[in-house]
């Protein structure tokens, strides 16, 4: 593959009909610029995605960067390792560059152990945040102090409403759990009920990404008119040997349910209640690709698995925010990365990193 030709700044000064010197001072956020050369300039850097060479800055600056990445904890192969992943590729990226990333896990299924965390972290110096949001109430408050300390920090998998984030990278979990809901009615029989797992949590609140979900879900119904009965199934993530007493009690009980979607990234759990129970006539749409999730789907126990680019989403996150304490180059706010509908067809065929991840291939 031929390498793609480097934009220069005399490229970008000829563009835009200014000087070198002027593009150099708008790159670098240095100096008085005219709003009409600045406008041309940025208009330019936006049509050709112009990044400088931070690398090479880095060295000249001589300045140490100390990242914090703080987010749910997470085992091999699992959702949140894709996004810790996607952040060690970006700094593997910008090596020459004098930057540290300290990793803090929290309990995703515990408010008030989030809570600690967030305190602890507190404690810390840093010079920017890379957070893994689940519980709404405790980011706003972390997000507050980072504030109050002119202390830059993103979002990785969700936004959280009420707090300035420079940019957050996720996808839209409101159009997934609508997505879900559409796939699910156009696989079941339309006069079976329908049940939504969802994790039982130690403070009672649900993720803040499962609680987007829950309301595209509800939002579809509503809008094509579907009355089915929908059930709440439990399950717990931190006590995984009662789940089978508890999946047991909700079927006996609920003998009509033929479809089910899973609105946080365990639905392998469920698949393989049902594949050991030998039932087989239950519908199963699921969210994210951990390793578990795709073994499921590849053996036929998922229908559906949406697929998130969680690796990319941290890789993303990390280039920006390098970027941006170098050269404080302005980042889009919003950045939502498209979804992907997986089968048992199409799983070996799917790329989760664009051209640079290959998934693992599973038995």
């Amino acid at each position: 593959m031929q390498k793609r030709k480097r934009i220069r700044i005399k490229d970008i000064a000829k563009l835009a009909g200014v000087s070198a010197g002027t593009v150099d001072r708008v790159v670098h956020n240095r100096g008085n610029v005219s709003q009409k050369s600045r406008e041309a300039v940025e208009k330019v850097l936006k049509e050709v995605n112009y990044r400088p060479n931070v690398h090479m800055s880095s060295i000249s600056l001589r300045k140490k960067y100390k990242i914090l990445f703080i987010a749910p904890k997470f085992s091999a192969g699992e959702y949140w390792e894709s996004i810790y992943l996607g952040i060690q590729r970006a700094l593997e990226e910008f090596e020459n560059i004098a930057v540290t990333c300290k990793k803090m896990m929290y309990d995703q299924y515990d408010i008030f152990l989030c809570k600690e965390t967030y305190d602890e972290a507190l404690q810390l110096e840093f010079d920017a945040v890379i957070i893994g949001p689940i519980f709404q109430n405790e980011t706003r408050y972390f997000c507050s102090k980072l504030e109050e300390r002119k202390i830059p920090y993103v979002f990785v998998d969700s936004n959280v409403e009420e707090t300035k984030p420079l940019a957050y990278f996720s996808a839209n979990h409101y159009v997934s759990g609508y997505l879900m809901c559409k796939l699910i009615n156009a696989i079941m029989n339309k006069s079976k009920d329908i049940g939504i797992m969802q994790a039982m949590r130690v403070g009672n609140k649900s993720a803040n990404s499962t609680i987007l979900r829950k309301a595209g879900f509800m939002d579809y119904l509503a809008e094509n008119n579907i009355e089915n009965n929908i059930y709440k199934i439990p399950f717990s993530a931190t006590e995984p040997q009662k789940n089978e007493e508890l999946f047991d009690d909700f079927f006996a009980k609920n003998t009509n349910v033929k479809g089910i979607v899973v609105l946080n990234s365990r639905g392998n759990v469920i698949a393989n209640y049902l594949a050991k129970k030998k039932i087989n006539d239950i519908k199963l749409v699921c969210v994210d690709l951990t390793d578990a999730n795709i073994k499921a789907l590849k053996k036929g126990k998922i229908d559906f698995l949406i697929g998130q680019k969680p690796e990319r989403q941290g890789y993303l996150a990390m280039k920006f925010l390098i970027e941006h304490l170098i050269y404080k180059m302005p980042v889009m706010v919003a950045n939502i990365l498209p979804l992907d509908i997986l089968t048992k067809e199409t799983i070996d065929l799917y790329r989760e990193f664009n051209d640079l991840v290959y998934l693992e291939q599973y038995v």
